[in-house]
């Protein structure tokens, strides 16, 4: 008699496979698999097939790159979010939007529990469990892969005996993680940090001597904080993302080889492709500099950090994260502009921008005719702005606490 329903992340892949008829046998459950397409490239129709194949119940496929592109990518681009200062966290942006949607599945199931395909390492767990607990804390969360310990050969062995198909490349030595903000690589000979990544880790971006000699420049604009068009021309979110993605790889743009700090305390070593993520950030950067006061764009590298840091964690529902959102997004009014983006030989450079509010003006800034910039002015905010280093240097010279004693001493 079946216990019910559980919904799986489902990617067609051994792993999830293996899950289907595992949860099965294991629990008793009626397994409902949940294929998504958020830019790796996916066959949703021939996942769909497969998943029934191995035994599902139900399969359901979404095309999810517009709510991923438009409800966590988009915040993460106005946050300028780089992990360590280097990773756009795509594959950490994904993972609440897959526990979101598993989560609304199972509600419309009426299924008891969800399950995903996780190992017991890494930090995707954390960022699907927690993400569920927040959107629905009554379903149980199921790890299949994460409680049978079974090997890759005991597993292989099982989806033979079970009559389950073994993807073709499972020979390949890396695992991969993609959507359209990035793709992540790792294992294999990934694992020795003094090993070069071989070209074959990489797949999006050109190797620097294939790339065109000649650069390319790109147009971005950004009304608000959100990109609009390139070169001109008009276009949505998921379209200009594919495109910049396109545009980079071609230049080699968007390579970064990582000794990453994962949330459950080991280092690992990452190999990520994000062409159109890194133009993006950017871009972004450069348009704030030139439309943001000094004192917003301090605070706001502040909360760029901690934004970061808490996706990456696994929090994106939390308070906080809600909170250093809203903060972010009040910033974005006046974030409109474009700018010139230079792709040659691995680089991106930003060499122009222009924004009807721009804050930089020439006649202030100018050393030539024209200079309108008060220098007089300049000695008398240079006495204020020195004024608490001057008393504290003139109470703490040790030349004139010196004298001092010595006037005491001949007292």
């Amino acid at each position: 008699m079946s216990k019910g329903k559980v919904v799986l992340a489902y990617s067609g892949g051994l792993d999830t496979s293996v899950s289907i008829k595992w949860l099965q046998e294991k629990y008793g459950y009626d397994v409902i698999a949940l294929g998504l397409d958020v830019g790796e490239g996916k066959d949703l129709e021939a996942i769909k097939n497969k998943a029934l194949a191995v035994g599902a119940e139900k399969a359901i496929m979404i095309d999810a790159k517009e709510l991923l592109a438009n409800e966590y990518i988009l915040p993460a681009l106005k946050a300028n979010c780089l992990y360590e200062g280097k990773y756009p966290i795509s594959s950490a942006l994904s993972r609440p939007l897959i526990s979101k949607l598993l989560v609304e599945v199972a509600e419309q199931e009426g299924a008891v529990a969800v399950a995903h395909g996780c190992t017991g390492k890494g930090n995707d767990q954390v960022r699907f469990e927690v993400s569920i607990q927040a959107l629905n804390p009554g379903l149980e969360v199921i790890a299949p892969v994460r409680e049978w310990g079974m090997t890759r050969d005991e597993e292989i062995a099982y989806a033979e005996e079970k009559g389950i198909p073994i993807p073709v490349d499972l020979e390949n030595p890396y695992s991969i993680d993609a959507n359209i903000w990035g793709r992540a690589c790792e294992a294999g000979v990934l694992e020795d940090p003094w090993a070069e990544a071989p070209e074959g880790a990489f797949d999006w971006t050109a190797p620097i001597s294939m790339t065109p000699d000649e650069a390319e420049y790109v147009d971005i604009e950004f009304d608000k904080g959100v990109p609009v068009a390139l070169n001109g021309e008009e276009m949505g979110l998921v379209q200009l993302i594919e495109k910049l993605n396109d545009l980079g790889g071609k230049h080699g743009v968007g390579r970064i080889d990582h000794i990453e700090n994962r949330l459950v305390g080991i280092k690992s070593r990452e190999v990520y492709e994000n062409p159109g993520a890194l133009i993006l950030i950017n871009a972004h950067k450069e348009l704030e500099f030139l439309t943001l006061p000094r004192e917003v764009t301090k605070s706001k590298v502040q909360i760029e950090q901690q934004m970061t840091q808490l996706i990456y964690d696994g929090l994106w529902y939390s308070p906080l994260n809600k909170a250093l959102a809203a903060f972010v997004e009040e910033t974005q009014d006046v974030v409109s502009g474009t700018i010139k983006v230079k792709l040659h030989k691995g680089n991106h450079m930003v060499v122009a921008r222009k924004a009807a509010n721009s804050l930089y003006n020439e006649e202030l800034a100018t050393y030539s005719k024209g200079d309108a910039f008060d220098h007089n002015a300049a000695v008398g905010f240079i006495k204020l702005w020195g004024l608490t280093t001057k008393v504290y240097s003139e109470v703490n010279n040790p030349k004139k606490q010196q004298e001092a004693k010595a006037k005491e001493t001949v007292k």
